[in-house]
């Protein structure tokens, strides 16, 4: 049975699927922003450019690249998501070709992995990407954990290349949370959604990676919590008035 749903085939139609399913709930969701003017500024003010977002709102990520993001004036020259080699990254990865995004395949460096999971060649092309003028997505707390504890692999990307880490929360009330170690949100259509910018990360090269990491954690939580605070707000309003 794995074979099956691991299949080429199988992972192409599931694409398809998450991508519909994306697609549905980035239009329905009715939304409210915070952040987008400070965020604009980095994204403009910055050749390169590192998303960062948790990994446990995967599903929502692309409501914010195609009803603003993707709008701005001044577009990167490659726009890409890293995402786990993975069997299971697959069908993501094929979701956000739909999208016109780029998938970098490989995990980012992370704390206490003994084996590489194509890190090394996932790190080049990312840097790569950053050099010439792109975006990467990046899941600082993927792809195994733990949640919402940020790893430094976006440090290391944002040291070596001078670009900005752009902290990216994307949230929906009411959803289903999964009992897997992210707690995983699948969105319900026709809810209500908050996108937040968090503050964003400027790191120096020879600055402390520490501080910096956890710097990038509380500014992604920060933001996580005031998102989680607007959709609850909204949905119990839209409750009450019913």
């Amino acid at each position: 049975m794995k074979s099956i749903l691991r299949s080429s085939i199988v992972t192409s139609i599931l694409g398809w699927i998450i991508w519909l399913y994306m697609a549905l709930c980035s239009r329905t969701i009715r939304w409210t922003v915070e952040g987008e003017a400070d965020a604009y500024q980095v994204w403009q003010d910055n050749p390169g450019v590192i998303v960062a977002a948790w990994h446990s709102t995967i599903l929502l990520l692309p409501a914010g690249w195609n009803r603003i993001i993707r709008k701005w004036p001044l577009q990167k020259s490659r726009t890409a998501m890293m995402i786990s080699l993975s069997k299971d990254g697959e069908p993501v990865a094929k979701a956000i070709k739909h999208l016109g995004v780029e998938a970098v395949r490989g995990s980012s460096t992370h704390k206490g992995k003994k084996r590489d999971k194509g890190g090394v060649k996932a790190l080049a092309e990312a840097l790569r990407i950053l050099k010439s003028g792109g975006a990467i997505c990046i899941t600082p707390d993927g792809p195994r954990g733990p949640a919402q504890i940020a790893q430094n692999g976006p440090i290391l990307m944002s040291q070596r290349t001078q670009a900005p880490i752009l902290p990216y929360v994307v949230v929906s009330s009411p959803c289903k949370r999964l009992s897997t170690w992210d707690g995983f949100r699948i969105p319900y259509p026709f809810t209500r959604g908050a996108l937040v910018f968090g503050e964003a990360i400027f790191p120096a090269e020879d600055e402390d990676r520490e501080t910096l990491r956890q710097k990038l954690e509380d500014s992604l939580n920060a933001a996580t919590a005031r998102a989680e605070h607007i959709a609850q707000k909204k949905d119990r309003s839209k409750r009450a008035a019913k």
